[in-house]
This record gives structure tokens, sequence and C-alpha cells, in this order.
């Protein structure tokens, strides 16, 4: 498996997690006390949709560009993470990353925290988010990083975690990091991102994370299917552990107008260990 973020940037399943991400950094922002991000696996931070990577999967044409007409404004009643996530998407020709998503959502007591492995994109996440005073960027292992990185001070904050799944041990490695980073931050706001190759295999992931969770974690599982040619991705789930009050509701109300235009497009919504 190989999921690097340029190829399938702007995809059916970038559309859900992003959607996902800007609903939760808008209720971190509802109260006034700062908040972290902490994006263990963040890519170069912009896209180039017409770049040799982009085009040859075309995934965006089968996520982002199917929703270049959809309107949620504040005046139709739309969803305000859906507006929010729409305007940052907006650019037809570059779609954002997760971290360039977080910095355009920081206020000036957040601050953003990326890490990218590989040089060349660490490169380009570097600058992008040079002109965010209060994000920063690191190349590094974002495993080894994320230890030294919890608890943030501000002890509120997302820890996003979306690696590319290039070595076949890495839904062993996402787990452990993932039962680390509760350990040592067990309010945090974790989504993890994961490709569905495997039902089977995508279950015991999300089992041995809950596994070795606090019993106060909850867990929210989205999986989202569209028809794909033989090789390309065509299934991913998000978890959700310590989702936000009234995620669900909210997340519903955004997939039932965004799922319909995905080709194929299914959404599945589940609690694993339902809230308190």
């Amino acid at each position: 498996m190989n999921y690097r973020h340029e190829f399938h940037a702007g995809n059916f399943a970038d559309v859900v997690k992003h959607v996902a991400l800007v609903q939760i950094l808008l209720h971190l922002r509802k109260k006034d006390t700062p908040f972290a991000v902490i994006d263990s696996h963040a890519g170069p931070g912009l896209y180039d949709l017409a770049s040799d990577e982009a085009r040859a999967t075309g995934e965006a044409e089968t996520g982002i560009e199917k929703l270049r007409g959809l309107v949620a404004s504040k005046k139709a009643g739309g969803p305000e993470a859906l507006q929010t996530y729409l305007s940052l998407a907006a650019d037809p020709h570059a779609y954002p990353g997760s971290p360039l998503i977080a910095a355009k959502l920081l206020r000036p007591q957040d601050r953003l925290v990326a890490v990218e492995k590989h040089p060349e994109e660490a490169a380009a996440l570097k600058k992008a988010l040079a002109p965010f005073r209060k994000a920063r960027a690191f190349e590094d292992d974002g495993y080894r990083r994320l230890a030294s990185l919890l608890p943030p001070p501000e002890r509120r904050g997302l820890i996003l975690m979306d690696p590319p799944f290039e070595t076949v041990d890495e839904f062993e490695h996402l787990a452990e990091a993932a039962k680390q980073g509760l350990a040592r931050f067990a309010t945090g706001i974790f989504l993890i991102w994961y490709p569905v190759k495997s039902q089977p295999a995508a279950r015991a992931f999300c089992g041995e994370v809950l596994a070795g969770a606090a019993a106060s974690v909850s867990a929210l599982t989205i999986d989202t299917a569209i028809t794909a040619p033989e090789g390309k991705l065509d299934r991913a789930g998000l978890l959700l552990l310590n989702p936000p009050y009234g995620f669900e509701a909210e997340m519903k109300e955004m997939l039932a107008l965004v799922a319909p235009r995905l080709p194929g497009g299914k959404t599945i919504m589940e609690w694993l260990r339902a809230q308190a």
C-alpha cells in the first residue's frame, strides 16, 4: 500500500476527512482558551491538481470537483463547517491539505505543529506554512515526534494522524502511536485516517486502538466507498476519538449534502463505543 498525499489530493476521502477536520476546528474555536493542532503526517500542505501525480490518478474528479456546484450558504441554511470547507477549497487549480486548512483556521492564541518525514514534502510544507505565524513545520518521523509533543501545554487540541501507508505494518504502527498518544493526552481529540482494503483488517485496527483507550473515550467511524477502477482507493475510514459534542448530528447533516455527489458514494457512521 502507498497512499502518498499528492496522488490522492482532493479525492472522496479527502472531502470527508477535511469536512470533519473543519467541523472539529470550529468546535475548538467556540472557547476563547487556546488550542493546539498536531498533524503527524502532514504532507506538503498544498497540492497542484494539474501535477503529474494528481493527473495520474484523477481522483480529485471524483471528490472536490463533484462539489464545485454545491451551495451551502448561510442564507440557504447550510452547515457552517461545510460552508467553510468549500470556501477553503474553492481554488480549482490547487487543493489545501490538512495542515494548511488548520493554519487558516487558527486564531492568534492557537498554534499548529505539522510534521512530515519526506524531505521534499517537508520543504514544501515549510513554504506553505511560512505565512502563518503560529504554524511550524518539521522534517521528522511523525510517530517519533508525536511522543515528544504530547500533552500540549494548551491541554486542548486536535491530533491528526494521516500516514501514507507505505509499509505493510502501518496499521500496527498507527495503532500503537494512537494508544500512546491517548495515554499522554487523554482529553485530546484524535482524528485518524486509514484506507480500507480489508474490512476485517480495518475492524481489527479500530479494536486495537480502543482496547488501549481509557474507558471514557468514544469512537466514531466514517466509511466512504465509491466505485473505482482496480488498484485505486475506493474505501477509507476515519476513527475519531473524543469527538466533540454534537459531532455526529452535524456530520450527518453535511454528509447528506456531500455523499450524493460522490460517484457511488456511501457513508456509514457508527459508534464503536457510545458516548457517555
